[in-house]
C-alpha cells in the first residue's frame, strides 16, 4: 500500500468520497469495505476518522442538512413573499435531485440526540419562517405551513426519486402548480387572520 496515498486521506475526503457513492448508489450501498476500496486504503484505516458506518452516515446526514440550508438561502436572497417560497421549493428539489444519497441519509438516519443536526434542521425552520412573515400569520400556523410545505416538497421530491411520474407532463411544471395552489391557501389563511385581529 502507496503510505504517501495513505497520508492523504482525511475526513473531508471521506466525506467526499461518500457522497459521491451514495448520491450514485443509494444510502444503503455505503460499507466501509467499498468505501475503503474508492479511497484504496485498508477499511480499519477508516477508524482513525470515524467511529463506525453509523456515525459515517450521521456526519452525511448533517451535511445534507447543511447542503439543503446553503441551496434554499441562496434561492431566497432578495425575494420575498411569493415568489420566495417558489425559489426555495424549487431550490430544495435541485437539492434532491443533485444529492439524493444525502437527502436520504438527512432524512432517515436517527438524529433525535445530535445536536450538530437539530442545529442545522432548526435554521432551516426559521429560513422558512422569515419567508413566510410577509403574510403576518400568527406563530401557531406559520410552523402548519412549514410542515405543509416540508410534506410537499419531501413527497414530491421521493416520488420523483422512485421514478413515480411516469406519465409525459413536465414535472417542475406540475410543481409549480402545485406550488401555487398551496401559496392561494396561505394568502386564505393570512385574510382570515387578519379579520380576526
Amino acid at each position: 500500500m502507496d503510505m504517501s496515498r495513505r497520508a492523504k486521506i482525511d475526513l473531508e475526503i471521506i466525506l467526499q468520497k461518500s457522497t459521491e457513492m451514495i448520491d450514485k448508489n443509494g444510502l444503503d450501498y455505503l460499507s466501509f469495505s467499498l468505501l475503503a476500496k474508492e479511497l484504496e486504503i485498508r477499511p480499519p484505516s477508516l477508524y482513525n476518522h470515524v467511529n463506525s458506518l453509523d456515525d459515517l452516515k450521521q456526519l452525511l446526514a448533517i451535511q445534507g442538512l447543511k447542503g439543503l440550508y446553503e441551496y434554499m438561502l441562496l434561492a431566497g436572497i432578495g425575494k420575498s413573499g411569493d415568489e420566495a417560497i417558489h425559489s426555495i421549493s424549487r431550490a430544495y428539489v435541485e437539492f434532491v435531485r443533485k444529492h439524493p444519497g444525502l437527502y436520504m441519509a438527512a432524512t432517515r438516519i436517527p438524529h433525535s440526540l445530535n445536536e450538530e443536526f437539530a442545529h442545522h434542521q432548526q435554521a432551516i425552520l426559521l429560513l422558512v419562517v422569515r419567508v413566510l412573515e410577509i403574510y403576518e400569520l400568527s406563530e401557531e400556523v406559520a410552523i402548519h405551513i412549514v410542515r405543509g410545505l416540508r410534506s410537499i416538497l419531501h413527497g414530491f421530491t421521493s416520488l420523483e426519486q422512485m421514478g413515480g411520474f411516469g406519465m409525459p407532463l413536465d414535472i417542475d411544471h406540475s410543481l409549480t402548480i402545485l406550488i401555487n395552489t398551496f401559496i392561494e391557501g396561505i394568502h386564505s389563511l393570512s385574510r382570515k387572520e387578519k379579520m380576526t385581529d
